[in-house]
């Protein structure tokens, strides 16, 4: 008689991944920006500016009503001071002295002398020259180079470490496979087909 259990056993799979460890180098990177303002150039000019006044010089020409009349009587305020003072002195000459034609003649050749000084018709116009005034020029010039800005950016290199790695997978669990390869058992045993009683001799 055979056996009756055939016994499989199956073992376990382990699958192993490694990785080695790295250090790696990354290199420094560097960035420039450039701008450029533009300068500018400005130039502000005045030129001189020349006031004239011109009203005095006016006047002495052809003098307005009321500087017309204010000349006038500022001529006949003189004319008044000349003539009392020229009579005064005829009369301080006329007491100290005796009256004669000589005396007459010399007063009518004063009176002749101040009208022909005073009477000769020549006078410079205008008698008031121009009051002439002036602001000097002026002149700004403002100039701004142009600006040229360089921006670095520069990042340093470094190292990077990776560390080793080590993965474990299982691909197959373990496993007992019991299996029967017999035949059936009958109960009783007489009840088998094939059944041959056992002889048992005494």
């Amino acid at each position: 008689m055979g056996p009756l259990i055939e016994i499989t056993t199956v073992p376990i799979q382990i699958e192993m991944k490694t990785t080695n460890a790295k250090l790696e180098y990354a290199r420094g990177t560097a960035e420039m920006e450039i701008s450029r303002d533009n300068g500018n150039l400005s130039i502000k000019s005045r030129p001189v500016k020349v006031q004239i006044d011109t009203f005095e010089a006016r006047n002495s020409i052809t003098p307005t009503l009321a500087r017309s009349l204010e000349q006038n009587a500022q001529k006949g305020h003189e004319s008044a001071y000349e003539a009392t003072a020229t009579y005064a002195n005829q009369g301080q000459l006329l007491l100290k002295a005796q009256v004669g034609e000589e005396m007459v003649t010399q007063f009518a050749k004063d009176a002749m002398m101040k009208d022909v000084k005073t009477n000769v018709g020549i006078q410079f116009l205008p008698s008031v020259p121009p009051e002439i005034t002036w602001d000097p020029g002026e002149m700004n010039i403002r100039y701004e180079m142009d600006k040229l800005s360089i921006d670095w950016k520069m990042n340093e290199g470094g190292f990077e470490f990776t560390p080793g790695d080590i993965e474990f997978t299982v691909t197959q669990r373990p496993e007992v496979i019991v299996k029967y390869i017999g035949g059936p058992i009958y109960v009783p045993p007489s009840s088998d087909p094939n059944y041959e009683p056992v002889d048992v001799k005494v």
